[in-house]
């Protein structure tokens, strides 16, 4: 085994492994979460400072995304058109984001942008609740990329939950949206990341990022194979819950500060 493997103290990064592993699990499979789960169970059990646990997040993201697109992709979960008609606007809107990110304080919008999320969870719920769900083609997208990749940037994660929620909420069928929502993410946060390695050099990379990178990617093929056998009806219902109750986590988190 290479020296510096053995140099680690693996007691102290299994638990960045388990928290890696079970936030791309649900983001994997329900297409949002892996920064909100993993900045909140860092930050608030495992003592991390917020922004090391945003820096963390950021670098192994590149990293998980890839592994769950190609699941995806292996699983046919992505539906190429609509992963066309997002990617581009999408890696506008992370490099848009990104540079406001060091000017301007771009926290100040997010309770606001958690409200809207927890109001389009509960409709979600709802819609799956209320029994069958007739598929429809999305008709907004180019715009919805753009913001969404904008607030993933400049707010430290909302692809997901923007751009999965809203395109459900369209009618686009959970499987495909949530295949190529994962698949085009890998691409703007590629783009986004550039930018702040530029900024942040190697000093990401801790023993946390390790951790999580472990088990994000480990737990990557996993999200594929989710979302393709998971029926409609119940996967609209888990993104309602999840989006509901992250949404409600952050707005009390802003305002209790």
């Amino acid at each position: 085994m290479p020296d510096f493997l053995t140099a680690i103290d693996w007691t102290e990064v299994l638990p960045f492994i388990a928290i890696g592993f079970a936030a791309q699990v649900v983001d994997g499979a329900l297409g949002m979460a892996f920064g909100v789960i993993n900045s909140t169970l860092l930050v608030t059990f495992m003592g991390v400072p917020p922004a090391v646990a945003s820096a963390s997040v950021h670098a192994v993201e590149t990293f998980t995304t890839a592994a769950s697109g190609i699941s995806h992709v292996v699983h046919r979960n992505v539906d190429w058109k609509l992963f066309r008609r997002l990617v581009i606007p999408g890696m506008i809107g992370a490099i848009l984001g990104a540079t406001i990110l060091s000017t301007v304080d771009a926290s100040i919008a997010r309770p606001f942008v958690m409200i809207y999320l927890a109001c389009i969870g509960l409709y979600l719920l709802l819609r799956a609740i209320r029994g069958r769900i007739e598929p429809r083609k999305p008709r907004v997208i180019a715009p919805l990329g753009l913001v969404g990749g904008f607030l993933d940037a400049a707010g430290g994660g909302g692809w997901g939950p923007v751009v999965t929620s809203n395109l459900l909420i369209q009618g686009a069928t959970p499987r495909h949206t949530i295949g190529t929502v994962n698949t085009a993410e890998f691409f703007l946060t590629a783009t986004a990341s550039v930018t702040f390695f530029i900024a942040l050099g190697w000093s990401a990379f801790t023993l946390h990022t390790l951790g999580i990178l472990i088990g994000g990617v480990v737990a990557a093929p996993l999200g594929g194979l989710l979302a393709k056998r998971v029926p409609t009806r119940q996967l609209m219902a888990l993104v309602g819950v999840l989006l509901t109750l992250t949404s409600a986590w952050s707005i009390y988190a802003a305002f209790a500060r």
